[in-house]
C-alpha cells in the first residue's frame, strides 16, 4: 500500500480539491474528518460532473414522469456543490492491513474502481491502487532461489505442483537436464500443458521448457 496518503476536509473547496489532483498527479483524494476516518471519496469523474453540468439537463416531460427526484436532486448536488463534502462519493471502499492482494484485486474488478483505502480502527493508514498491484507484481515476490541445479530446479517444481490442485504429480514426469524442464505423462487439456510451462518458468535457473505431454481420456487422467 502508500502510507502517507493526502487528504482533505470536507469543507474544502471544488476548486482547491482539482488543484489538489493535478498537482499530485492523482485521480482521487480521500475525504475524512480531524480523526481521519473517511467520509468519501472525490475522484476525477467527480470534478468532471462539475465541467458537464450535467445537473442542469432537462429531463423531458416523459422521462420526468418516471425521474427519480430524489436521484435528479444527488445530481444537481454534484454537478453544483462547492466543497469536498458536496461532491464525494460517500462510503468508499476500505479494506485492513491483512487483506491480501488477492481480495484487493478482486474487489477493484468487480466494484469497477481504482482504488480501495486501508483502515486501521476505522482511521485511514493507506491507500492501494492499481498501479501499487501493478507494482507487486513486477516486484520479486521472495528471495531467489539459490540451488539452481538441476535437482533443485526439480524439487522446486514438484514442490509448485503439489502446492496446486489442479497439477497432477502422479501422471506428470518431470525431467531436468542442464536448466531444461521436460513434462512427459498424460493430461486432459491444453490448458493443463499451458499451466505447466507457466509453472515451470516461475521457477529460477529454468533455461527453456520442453512439453511432451500426451492428452489423453479423461478416465486415464482421472
Amino acid at each position: 500500500m502508500t502510507p502517507d496518503v493526502v487528504t482533505v476536509a470536507p469543507n474544502t473547496p471544488v476548486m482547491g480539491v482539482a488543484r489538489l489532483l493535478a498537482e499530485r498527479h492523482v485521480s482521487g483524494v480521500p475525504v475524512t474528518d480531524a480523526d481521519r476516518k473517511i467520509l468519501g471519496v472525490v475522484s476525477e469523474g467527480d470534478l468532471i460532473k462539475q465541467v458537464s453540468g450535467r445537473g442542469d439537463e432537462s429531463p423531458g416531460f416523459f422521462k420526468s414522469l418516471f425521474a427519480d427526484p430524489a436521484r435528479m436532486a444527488e445530481q444537481y448536488v454534484k454537478s453544483h456543490g462547492r466543497t469536498a463534502a458536496d461532491i464525494m462519493t460517500p462510503n468508499p471502499v476500505t479494506v485492513t492491513e491483512e487483506t491480501s492482494a488477492g481480495e484487493i484485486a478482486e474487489l477493484l474488478d468487480k466494484q469497477h474502481i481504482r482504488r480501495v483505502f486501508v483502515t486501521r480502527d476505522g482511521r485511514l493508514v493507506g491507500v492501494v491502487s492499481r498501479a501499487d498491484l501493478l507494482r507487486a507484481l513486477v516486484s520479486p515476490q521472495q528471495a531467489p532461489m539459490t540451488d539452481t541445479s538441476d535437482e533443485g530446479i526439480y524439487r522446486a517444481i514438484m514442490t509448485a505442483m503439489k502446492k496446486q490442485p489442479w497439477a497432477s504429480t502422479f501422471y506428470t514426469t518431470v525431467v531436468v537436464k542442464e536448466g531444461v524442464v521436460e513434462f512427459y505423462g498424460y493430461c486432459g487439456t491444453d490448458e493443463y500443458r499451458r499451466a505447466l510451462r507457466v509453472l515451470a518458468e516461475g521457477v529460477a535457473g529454468v533455461k527453456r521448457v520442453e512439453d511432451h505431454m500426451v492428452i489423453g481420456p479423461l478416465y486415464v487422467y482421472s
